[in-house]
């Protein structure tokens, strides 16, 4: 039995998914089973801040959750009251997809690109979201909003999306990348209330953090962030003939000139510091991937932590 094509839709050709179905089958043996048995199958602690909206109070029953007792009705009632919640369940989510060139960097000691840990993550999150019935979509990012693929449910869109994140050409730039576009084109397109994942390294022009804000004041935003350990830590290996990814400007340095590697580290923590400044003030979550991560674990980590803040602030409202 041949494999079937996908259907053509008015915006995208019929095309072959044999490559995209076998990432996903890999993925699912490897990730999305493990996923399960780490979180039993609930992933609402990815997505807390979504679509729960007050119902109604009732009077407090003995197996009710403390954590919804309505302590103001409850002193008004003399008697416990708890907050009812209806959830809503469908989810349209959104990859905004930084593919500049710099995601295409890899350590020659891992041998894997940033663009590889990025097509897994968003192969991942695709899969679990459609198979619970969800929407999801996205927008190519290079130089510019290349593509924007609709938000649709589906296993089908899943291995759309994978298709064409695997097709995507590695382009190269004579620019530095912005993300300034990117986050300007979601939020003035994406109008009803989203989860949007910014996938990208954010080595990018400043400027960009002002609208991360905005961007999440609109909708629920997890800046899941790549980077490689040979970005951080400059190796003493003798002269080399650095090329910056995107501008191909190159620069020779001697990585053994101590006070070039010192120079090296502190513009590395100044770095840091500033990308950690503007997620904390953006109120962003944020999920760092390095290539060398074990993607597992690092989504069960960020599920874990993401949960214990959602309960500290059910404390708080209390």
């Amino acid at each position: 039995m041949s494999t079937p094509a996908f259907a053509p839709t008015p915006d995208a050709p019929a095309i072959d998914h044999r490559v995209a179905e076998r990432v996903l089958q890999r993925l699912d043996w490897q990730v999305i089973r493990r996923l399960d048995g780490l979180l039993q199958g609930d992933y609402r602690t990815l997505f807390y801040g979504y679509g729960v909206d007050f119902a109604d109070l009732r009077e407090y029953q003995p197996e009710d959750d403390i954590r919804y007792i309505d302590w103001n009705v409850t002193a008004r009632m003399d008697a416990p009251y708890v907050r009812q919640y209806v959830e809503d369940r469908e989810i349209t989510a959104w990859f905004l997809l930084d593919l500049s060139p710099s995601v295409d960097f890899g350590s020659a000691q891992n041998g894997r690109a940033k663009r590889a840990m990025l097509v897994d993550f968003v192969a991942t999150l695709a899969r679990l979201l459609t198979r619970h019935g969800n929407r999801i979509g996205a927008m190519f990012y290079i130089s510019r909003v290349e593509r924007t693929i609709p938000a649709r449910g589906g296993r089908m869109q899943t291995l759309r999306l994978i298709h064409d994140l695997l097709k995507q050409p590695q382009l190269d730039n004579s620019a530095p990348t912005d993300l300034t576009p990117l986050l300007r084109a979601a939020l003035n397109s994406i109008r009803r209330r989203a989860l949007i994942f910014i996938v990208s390294d954010f080595i990018s022009a400043p400027g960009w953090e002002r609208m991360l804000g905005q961007l999440n004041r609109r909708h629920e935003v997890v800046a899941v962030r790549l980077w490689d350990r040979s970005e951080m830590e400059l190796p003493e290996i003798g002269p080399l003939i650095l090329q910056d990814a995107e501008t191909g400007e190159q620069l020779y340095v001697d990585t053994r000139d101590r006070t070039f590697r010192a120079r090296f580290a502190e513009a590395v923590q100044q770095r840091e510091a500033a990308l950690a400044e503007a997620f904390k003030r953006a109120g962003v979550d944020v999920l760092s991937l390095c290539v060398e991560d074990d993607l597992v674990r690092a989504i069960a980590q960020f599920a874990a932590a993401r949960e214990q803040r959602a309960e500290m602030r059910v404390g708080v409202k209390r």
